[in-house]
């Protein structure tokens, strides 16, 4: 299922432990299963593996040997917690229905689905409400999903009528199968089309945002193409077309290589990173964020085999109006600056 992203804040169960003086050197997973109440070995693995078990302040791996005296910290994510569902008239914008699928366009703003403070006014109570008896798949509380935009993402996403087209999207995004291409505004000029790959997963130091992991020692392993598609000189109107898809991808992937992505306030976009120090250039960045106060970031396509048919479906959104209005001041600037 692809994770292409977080609305929801997590709520997490902290653990600390200090070794006995007279600790027998002990891998750390079988130190902890024996402490943490009705933890599992897969979620303790896991929970290594993000980076979420420290020893004396360092990230450590599944074979690390507690020894005497070490202090070791654990954050463990809550389960989902069951959340009532209430139907909510909340227009969709649909491009595309039949007896198995829904291709929607989501605006900026709505979140996916009901989570940690966000129980109503979501994508999903606008489904229930419009749609009757959507499939749900292994995480109740996410009728019809089978992936996920960010709240301030806009773009196409498509959604489960029935048992059998959750299974066969849910498979296709598992296998890679599907087309998903994105337009970002990012900071910088981008000398030419490339490739990043490297591990995503939650920071070590604030687990509400995403982190890169270059060695893959952490996380997740991503992949994201990205081209050029207009060069502004100090920004770059990119598409990128996700090989995986984990949560905050495109945005994290977009900053390792340092070129955040235009006005992203979670990952340092909503600053002036590149450009000159006059005022009159500070005002018109200014003055682009008032236009378009979220991350510049579009599912532009989305292409997937109907679960039925067999055939291939493949739909285009339009950018919406926050960032072409963007783009349009920012022809306007690079024209004014070359005259």
């Amino acid at each position: 299922m692809e994770e292409e992203l977080d609305d929801n804040q997590e709520l997490f169960e902290h653990y600390k432990f200090t070794a006995d003086k007279g600790q027998e050197l002990l891998r750390v997973d079988k130190f902890l299963m024996d402490r943490i109440p009705n933890i599992t070995r897969n979620k303790l693995q896991q929970a290594i593996s993000d980076g979420s078990v420290l020893v004396n302040k360092k990230t450590v791996k599944s074979n690390y040997k507690v020894k005497p005296l070490d202090k070791i910290t654990v954050e463990l994510s809550y389960p989902p917690q069951e959340i009532e569902l209430i139907p909510e008239n909340i227009p969709l914008n649909i491009l595309y229905e039949d007896d198995q699928v829904i291709v929607l366009n989501k605006p900026a703003g709505l979140v996916v689905h009901p989570g940690y403070g966000n129980h109503s006014g979501t994508l999903v109570n606008a489904l229930i409400y419009h749609f009757n008896n959507l499939p749900e798949a292994d995480m109740a509380g996410r009728p019809g999903l089978v992936h996920r935009l960010d709240k301030n993402t806009t773009g196409i996403m498509v959604v489960a009528k029935t048992e059998h087209a959750l299974t066969h999207l849910g498979k296709q995004f598992f296998d890679r199968t599907t087309e998903r291409r994105y337009n970002a505004l990012v900071w910088g000029d981008v000398e030419e089309d490339g490739t990043v790959t490297g591990h995503v997963g939650r920071s070590l130091k604030n687990r509400k945002v995403m982190e890169v992991f270059p060695d893959g020692e952490f996380g997740k392993h991503a992949v994201t193409h990205y081209k050029v598609l207009k060069r502004y000189g100090y920004v770059t109107l990119v598409e990128c077309k996700l090989e995986t898809g984990r949560t905050h991808q495109i945005r994290i992937h977009m900053k390792h290589i340092g070129h955040n992505l235009f006005n992203d306030n979670e990952y340092g976009g909503d600053r002036i990173l590149k450009g000159t120090s006059f005022t009159k250039y500070k005002q018109f960045i200014t003055n682009c964020f008032g236009l378009l106060p979220r991350q510049a970031l579009h599912a532009k396509s989305l292409g997937f085999e109907h679960p039925t048919t067999g055939e291939w479906m493949q739909f285009e959104s339009d950018l919406p109006q926050d960032m072409t209005s963007v783009l349009e001041k920012w022809d306007v600037y690079v024209a004014n600056r070359e005259v």
